[in-house]
């Protein structure tokens, strides 16, 4: 393995879909949803507070905590794949860009899938209706909680994965860290998958692949069970723009407010009202 890049997207964005069409690329590794991020930051809260290292010269210790995350990060994937790049998925890279850099040295390279907010929270309502036979944490009458799509709305827009993605997203333009990373947008990728594909290729700064997207395989495996009911990781094998099925699902009203609400988004990257 000779690089690690790293994929940190919105959620319900594609990002899962541009994971299997890149492990097309022989030379490419691409991961389901990754837990390396939360290896080295658990790493990172025994290093700040244990006083075994407290205790001893300072610089030092840094120097070897550097080395041993680093290492720690190219051995997980040395012991997977001998392929010479990998692409890591986990929704937290792009804030943690400063600690990253701190690991891997050197300016690391992110994606970011985007796509337009109102198709992002309609995709969290039509996947809560997909299971009417189940129970929903979401949902409690009782307590009139999550019992009208504008309060789920307004519960995602709160909470993990949405609120915090978009949280998160805003505080990397806030702060400079979207300067290093290349956003794609979902609807891009989907209309313009070849030129799409370039611009990804021209980032990463490695030899481009031509690409099926007409029979995208599924390589990426998950348990979706473990996610619950917004854990929906299957993609379609054939890349085709998907129509918006926002208003029809959400209505006028919530559409309307979710573009007011996150106008800093829709002026950032250039979606249509």
């Amino acid at each position: 393995m000779e690089q690690i890049f790293y994929q940190s997207s919105l959620p319900r964005s594609g990002s899962t879909l541009l994971q299997n069409i890149l492990a097309q690329n022989p030379d490419i590794y691409a991961t389901p949803t990754s837990g390396v991020l939360e290896l080295i930051l658990g790493a990172r809260v025994n290093y700040t507070n244990s006083l075994e290292f407290i205790a001893q010269d300072a610089e030092l210790m840094k120097k070897a905590w550097q080395a041993f995350a680093k290492a720690g990060m190219d051995a997980f994937y040395n012991a997977i794949t001998d392929k010479k790049y990998v692409i890591d998925k986990s929704r937290g890279w792009g804030i943690h860009y400063d600690f990253l850099q701190f690991v891997q040295g050197g300016e690391p390279k992110i994606i970011c899938m985007v796509r337009d907010l109102r198709d992002v929270f309609a995709s969290m309502e039509n996947n809560f209706r997909k299971f009417p036979e189940k129970q929903s944490n979401i949902l409690d009458w009782t307590k009139g909680q999550g019992t009208t799509v504008p309060k789920r709305i307004d519960i995602w827009a709160q909470s993990p994965p949405v609120g915090i993605a978009i949280e998160r997203l805003s505080e990397i333009f806030r702060t400079g860290i979207n300067s290093k990373m290349l956003f794609v947008k979902f609807e891009d990728l989907c209309l313009y998958p070849e030129s799409t594909m370039i611009k990804i290729y021209e980032y990463l700064d490695i030899p481009f692949y031509e690409h099926d997207f007409d029979n995208i395989e599924q390589v990426t495996k998950e348990d979706d069970e473990v996610y619950g009911a917004f854990g929906d990781h299957t993609i379609r094998k054939k890349l085709e723009p998907v129509r918006s099925k926002a208003k029809e699902l959400l209505g006028k009203d919530v559409t309307d407010w979710i573009y007011t609400n996150y106008k800093w988004f829709y002026d950032t990257f250039r979606y249509n009202k």
